[in-house]
C-alpha cells in the first residue's frame, strides 16, 4: 500500500494550499514521506489534479519490474488530467482553467496538486468527459498507434486482438469500428461471458469469442464471413500470441504491447518462412519520446482522439471512481484478475 503526504504552499493571495501526494520511498515498500511544493516558477504551472488512473504500469513501477523507474522518492502514477490553477511570467501555451494532461510516463500523478514545467504538460479540450481526459493518455493512445502504423488498414479490414476486455481492447473495437475496420475480439470464459460479448457489441466489436475458439475448427466459419486478419493485437503473450499468429493473413503483422500471461511468445518457422508474418513490438511511451521534438505528432493524435469522444464514438472504459483516501482498496481491486473496471482516483 501507499501513504500520504500533506503539502502546504501559498501560491497566491496568501490562500494556503494543501497537497496530498502517494508517496514511495523503494521499491515494494513505500513509506509516509513530507514534501513541499515549490513555487511557481517563470516555465511552470500550478495544477490541481482531477483524476488519475491506476494502470498496470503504474504498479509496476512501485514494483520495480516497469522498464523505466524514476528516482526515489516519487510520486505514483503515470496518467491523469489536470486543471491549470496559476502560470509563471514566460508560460505562452496555457492558461488557468485550461485541461492539461502529461506528456511521457513518470510525471507522478497520483496527488491532489503539483507545480509541472510547461513543456511536461500538453492541453485538452476541457469540455470533453472527466474520465475520458483522464485515461486519454496510455490506452487510447496506444491502440490508435497500433491501427495506424503497422498496416495500411482499410475499410472491411480486420483486425484480431487479446485481451479485448482490457482498456487497449476497448479502445481498439471503438477506434476500429470508427473507421469500418472489422475487429474479432478473443477474452477469456468468465461466468458473466454473455453480458461481455453484449457490452462490447455494444462498443462497435464484430465478433467476441473465448481464448478456445481460437484453437477449434469452427473459427473457419467465421472467416466466411469476414477476411482473416491483417493485423494481430497481443497484449498476453504465451499459447494466446501464438494461436492469434495462426490467424494473421499472409504478409501481416502481430504487434505486442503486453504481456499479461508472463510467458514467452513461440512463433512458428512456418508463419516467419511461409507466410511472412512480420512480428513486431509496440510502447506507447517510446514513441512518444521519440516524437518529442515533433510538436505535431503528439497533438495531432490528442486530437483526433478526442475529436471521436466528441462525436460519442470513443468512450472511456468502464471505471470507478475513488477517493483519494481509498487508494488502498482501489489498489488491490486492480491487481484483481478479472477486473470490469478501472480504478480511478478522484481529487
Amino acid at each position: 500500500m501507499l501513504y500520504f503526504s500533506v503539502c502546504d504552499h501559498r501560491p497566491f493571495d496568501a490562500v494556503l494550499f494543501h497537497c496530498t501526494a502517494l508517496i514511495y520511498r523503494k521499491h515494494g515498500d513505500p513509506a509516509q514521506v513530507s514534501m513541499n511544493l515549490p513555487n511557481v516558477g517563470a516555465k511552470c504551472v500550478l495544477v490541481k489534479i482531477l483524476a488519475a488512473p491506476i494502470n498496470p504500469s503504474d504498479i509496476n513501477m512501485i514494483q520495480g519490474t516497469y522498464a523505466i523507474l524514476p528516482d526515489l522518492p516519487a510520486v505514483g502514477g503515470n496518467e491523469g488530467v489536470a486543471q491549470v490553477l496559476e502560470v509563471g511570467s514566460q508560460v505562452k501555451a496555457l492558461k488557468p482553467g485550461d485541461w492539461v494532461i502529461p506528456r511521457d510516463a513518470g510525471l507522478g500523478t497520483w496527488r491532489t496538486a503539483a507545480v509541472l514545467a510547461e513543456e511536461d504538460v500538453i492541453s485538452l479540450p476541457n469540455d470533453i468527459p472527466l474520465l475520458s481526459a483522464a485515461t486519454l493518455g496510455v490506452n487510447p493512445c496506444t491502440a490508435l498507434r497500433m491501427l495506424t502504423d503497422f498496416e495500411d488498414l482499410k475499410p472491411g479490414d480486420t483486425v484480431i486482438q487479446n485481451a479485448a476486455n482490457s482498456a487497449v481492447g476497448q479502445a481498439v473495437i471503438q477506434i476500429a469500428a470508427a473507421k469500418g475496420i472489422q475487429t474479432i475480439n478473443v477474452v477469456r470464459d468468465r461466468p458473466d461471458f454473455t453480458t461481455l460479448i453484449d457490452r462490447l457489441k455494444a462498443m462497435g466489436a464484430s465478433h467476441v469469442i473465448k481464448e478456445e475458439t481460437l484453437r477449434r475448427p469452427e473459427l473457419k466459419e467465421l472467416f466466411k464471413s469476414c477476411p482473416r486478419p491483417k493485423l494481430a493485437l497481443n497484449g498476453v503473450g504465451g499459447k494466446s500470441a501464438t494461436e492469434l499468429l495462426r490467424h494473421v493473413q499472409v504478409g501481416g503483422s502481430i504487434v505486442t504491447y503486453g504481456g499479461m500471461a508472463k510467458q514467452p511468445i513461440t512463433v512458428p518457422v512456418s508463419a516467419l518462412i511461409f507466410k511472412n508474418i512480420k512480428v513486431q513490438g509496440f510502447w506507447v511511451t517510446q514513441w512518444k519520446r521519440n516524437h518529442s521534438q515533433d510538436e505535431g505528432a503528439l497533438r495531432s493524435m490528442l486530437d483526433e482522439l478526442c475529436s471521436l469522444i466528441c462525436q460519442g464514438k470513443l468512450t472511456a472504459p468502464a471505471c470507478s471512481e475513488v477517493g483519494l483516501q481509498d487508494f488502498g482498496t482501489a489498489l488491490d481491486k486492480a491487481m484483481q484478475p478479472f477486473t470490469s473496471a478501472k480504478q480511478v482516483l478522484v481529487m
